[in-house]
């Protein structure tokens, strides 16, 4: 048998923990919609991006589209090692920095 003033501190636990838990779900889903319904507003009146031109991405600078660059931790190499591109992750595409990928400014 669990003693009593036991009991009554693992309810108080219980409702505190899950008041914590429904305070956190419900605050986290009223800031989703507000986002929700401001970028909705946003992308209505925005122009598109002048970089990607709206598409939220580009071929990669750096790796040009081939998803590897030739690397060597040599100044003067003996061989070129072909790497993945770590701009991209080896995608060939990268995210707009301008637009931070949403497609308009």
């Amino acid at each position: 048998m669990i003693p009593k003033p036991l009991r009554t501190v693992c309810k108080v636990a219980a409702v505190l923990v899950g008041g914590f838990f429904t305070l956190n779900l419900v605050s986290t889903a009223t800031i989703g919609a507000l986002r929700l319904a401001t970028e909705s507003k946003r992308r209505k009146i925005a122009l598109p991006c002048g970089v990607c031109r709206g598409k939220g991405f580009y071929i990669c600078k750096l790796c040009k589209g081939n998803n590897t660059i030739e690397w060597s931790p040599l100044y003067d190499p003996i061989a070129i090692n072909p790497c993945l591109c770590p701009t991209c992750d080896g995608n060939g595409v990268q995210r707009c920095l301008n637009c931070v990928g949403k497609g308009y400014n």
